[in-house]
């Protein structure tokens, strides 16, 4: 499984996320705590928004902890906005193009977890993806495709709502497809104004999600960057977390339509 973090507040440099916490993401790419695949090193990602409405993005297939560009590049980077991400690979090929984050006009989004049966479902949600929107798809991941299906299900204006639609479309294709194996995810979307992360799973088992409850900023994160369990807090299972980065986000259950 990949880990991956979000910061949305007061500007702060990329390296205080990356490379200086105790449990950082760079540790996590080597040796993950809360996850059932241990190494994350199938290619890396980061994305901020800056002064412009579309945000930046920088990707590569290279281990996160062997890339010296991006040690270069998170010292200087600094953003309001954060998402950043190193991959584990559930079986589509290490490519710039499969890397998270993903991006369309003014959205981010990055995602942890699997469609369960993927190869067997996989054509029948691509079917569902509008001519329009196909045509923006660069890789084969089907954390790709649920980006693409949340602008079919109206993420412009509804995104909240796209996100619950578009999990209830995907088991609907599941079960026509007649897939057993557990659809699990941790997603984060966010058009540069707000973030919304969910965690959810088909089975008793969803990727792990936390936020620090104590930091003046916003920090939600797939796993702790610290040892100290006292300011975290997981994200229930069928939750969405809402924050437009002022104070507490709110934590809100849901049924996938």
């Amino acid at each position: 499984m990949c880990r991956w973090l979000t910061y949305f507040g007061r500007p702060i440099h990329l390296e205080r996320l990356l490379f200086e916490p105790e449990n950082s993401l760079i540790k996590q790419s080597m040796k993950a705590r809360h996850a059932t695949v241990t190494t994350n090193g199938d290619g890396f990602g980061v994305g901020w928004y800056g002064d412009r409405e579309i945000p930046g993005v920088y990707r590569e297939i290279l281990p996160a902890w062997n890339d010296p560009n991006l040690k270069s590049l998170a010292h200087q980077l600094s953003s309001r906005l954060f998402f950043a991400h190193v991959r584990a690979s559930t079986g589509t090929e290490t490519s710039r193009a499969n890397c998270h984050p993903f991006t369309f006009g003014r959205w981010l989004f990055m995602h942890n977890g699997q469609i369960g049966g993927y190869p067997a479902v996989r054509r029948k949600l691509e079917s569902m993806i509008p001519d329009g929107l196909y045509m923006q798809r660069r890789g084969t991941t089907d954390s790709e495709v649920f980006f693409l299906l949340l602008f079919a299900n109206g993420v412009d204006d509804d995104p909240e709502g796209a996100i619950v639609r578009t999990i209830g479309q995907v088991r609907r294709a599941m079960r026509d497809c007649f897939v057993t194996e557990p659809f699990r995810m941790t997603a984060i979307l966010s058009d540069g104004t707000k973030v919304i992360a969910v965690r959810y799973s088909c089975d008793p088992n969803p990727p792990s999600l936390f936020w620090d409850d104590k930091a003046e900023d916003m920090l939600i994160v797939s796993e702790p960057l610290d040892f100290d369990a006292g300011h975290w807090t997981e994200v229930p299972p069928a939750h969405l977390l809402v924050t437009d980065g002022n104070g507490a986000p709110t934590v809100k259950a849901f049924q996938p339509a």
